[in-house]
């Protein structure tokens, strides 16, 4: 099913993007992301934006999925921190 080395881009995205989840499902729980900081989440987005497009160009899966998951996780985070401002 993987090439020898893709079992490991596998795991490190699925890892690295579950990651996420935890800060997610806080945020949207307790309706606070005061302790985040926009300029972080904008800088990091980037970075993934980045990070999947590279992937885009090496034709990597493993690349493409663990990031655009991830920046979709970082964006709703973002969404969440605009939303909850106080």
């Amino acid at each position: 099913m993987f090439s020898s080395p893709d079992w490991l881009g596998y795991l490190a995205a699925a890892l690295t993007t579950i990651a996420f989840l935890p800060q997610v499902i806080k945020t949207w729980r307790t309706k606070s992301a005061d302790d985040l900081s926009l300029v972080w989440l904008t800088l990091f987005s980037s970075g993934v934006f980045c990070w999947m497009m590279f992937g885009v160009v090496l034709r990597s899966t493993p690349i493409i999925l663990a990031n655009g998951v991830t920046l979709v996780l970082a964006v709703v985070l973002g969404i969440l921190k605009l939303r909850f401002r106080r």
